[in-house]
Formats: structure tokens, C-alpha cells, sequence
């Protein structure tokens, strides 16, 4: 009788767990991956990881700045005919430009110089640099050391870019605009100015703002006066204060060149 019920319980263990079994559990699993492949227990869609697809443009060269281009085919030619250059290499150019936010209440609450470095790269694209201090001040509880501010230094395609956005999009979002002003030279062809709030950017969301805080930007060029620098940035499509009408750099488009 040993031997009669060991024979059932071994046929039912080959039978049973590897036809009837298997087969169920074979039909199961792959059911179970037709769920997590597409329609799932709710018979939703599953999400689509969108970052592992290549874009429109892979592939292709990156495009030239719309103001590089206006430099290049209008500025050049404009500025050497005022100031009479013979030299391609005497025309003055832009070299950078650096974005600077001061935060002193950083020394007390931190998180806000983490505010303003996510609000910094929003505006610039970049990643900013934190700034340390260089020396304690007892008046004002200062350490040396301590993070007080974050600076951005732009060059290349990104400087002509944010130069462009400036121009055309943050300037005519400044309360009560009446161009820049013309004093805030620094005598060896570079210009800063100051900005009170970061609103005017577009990339600034206006409900995830905790507080409106100013930073200064300055336009470093290769001229080496003033007025030199005032007619470069003029047409660039800069707004000065006393200008009848700013110039507004128009480039040729592909489809109009061709």
C-alpha cells in the first residue's frame, strides 16, 4: 500500500506539476508580463519613458545665436565705418557676462542661498557658483568662509542667448521702463546694471517665489572706452535711456537667405 500511494504522489508530481503546472504557471507569467508590458490590472497604459528617446534634432549641428549672427553680419560693418577700424581685431566684441546675487541673509538662513542658486540657473542655464566670504566681520556676525552669496559667468552661445532674452523678453517686463541708464560704466568698456526683482524673467514661476530678491549683471567687452562699449551694446539691441527708438537686431532667416 507503501508503494500504491507513492506512485500516484510521484505521477501526480511529473503529471500534475510539470503538464498541468507548469503549463498554468507558464500561461500566468506570461500574462504577468502583458500586464506589466501594456494594459496592466487596471487596463491603463503604461508611461513611456520619454528621455531615452532621441529628439527631433539629434544629430544636427547646433544652431547659431540669433544676436551672434546680427554681430557678425551688421554690428562689425556698423562700428567699423564709426569709429574708422583698420583692423578686424580692433572691432570690439563681448566676452562674458556675469550674473552676481548677494544674499546677507544667507548668514542666518541658509536654505535662501539654495533658492536663489535653483532661481540663478533657471534664468542662465548654468549652474552657479556659491561665494564665500573672504574675511570675518564681527558687526555684522560674519564668518570667514561662510556662503553669502552665487555668481554666474557666461560664455559663448549661452552669453549671446541670455543677452538675446534680456533684450527682447526681461526689459519690457521692468515696471515703469524707461531704459537703462548711461552712468554705469566703469571706464574700461565694461557696464553693469542692477536688477531689484527676478520676476521679470519668464522662467521665474510667480507662485514658487518666497522672496523677491535683485542681483546685478555685467556686460564685459574688449572695448577699451566708454563710448566704444555704449555703441556696441546700442546695436545689440541694448535699451538706453534717451534713445528715440532702441535698434532691434533683425537677422535673415534660413528660408528668406535661401
Amino acid at each position: 500500500m507503501a508503494t500504491k500511494t507513492k506512485a500516484p504522489a510521484k505521477g501526480g508530481a511529473k503529471g500534475g506539476a510539470t503538464k498541468g503546472g507548469a503549463a498554468k504557471g507558464g500561461k500566468g507569467a506570461a500574462a504577468g508580463k502583458g500586464g506589466a508590458k501594456g494594459k496592466g490590472a487596471a487596463g491603463g497604459r503604461a508611461a513611456i519613458d520619454f528621455t531615452k528617446r532621441d529628439h527631433a534634432g539629434a544629430g544636427l549641428p547646433t544652431a547659431t545665436p540669433r544676436l551672434k549672427t546680427h554681430y557678425e553680419q551688421t554690428v562689425r560693418a556698423v562700428l567699423t565705418q564709426k569709429f574708422g577700424f583698420t583692423n578686424v581685431h580692433q572691432v570690439p566684441t563681448l566676452t562674458k557676462i556675469v550674473v552676481n546675487c548677494g544674499v546677507g541673509d544667507a548668514v542666518k538662513q541658509p536654505k535662501l542661498l539654495d533658492i536663489v542658486v535653483e532661481e540663478l540657473a533657471l534664468i542662465t542655464g548654468q549652474r552657479p557658483v556659491r561665494r564665500k566670504a573672504k574675511k570675518s566681520i564681527a558687526n555684522f556676525g560674519l564668518r570667514e568662509g561662510q556662503e553669502i552669496g552665487a555668481s554666474v559667468t557666461l560664455r559663448g552661445a549661452r552669453m549671446w542667448e541670455f543677452l538675446d532674452r534680456f533684450v527682447t523678453v526681461a526689459c519690457p517686463r521692468i515696471r515703469d521702463f524707461r531704459g537703462l541708464g548711461t552712468k554705469s560704466f566703469d571706464g574700461r568698456g565694461n557696464f553693469t546694471l542692477g536688477i531689484k526683482e527676478q520676476m521679470i524673467f519668464p522662467e521665474i514661476n510667480y507662485d514658487m517665489v518666497e522672496q523677491i530678491h535683485g542681483f546685478d549683471i555685467t556686460f564685459v567687452t574688449t572695448a577699451e572706452k566708454d563710448d566704444v562699449a555704449l555703441a556696441l551694446l546700442h546695436q545689440l539691441g541694448v535699451p538706453f535711456r534717451g534713445d528715440e527708438k532702441p535698434v532691434t537686431p533683425k537677422v535673415a532667416q534660413p528660408a528668406e537667405a535661401a
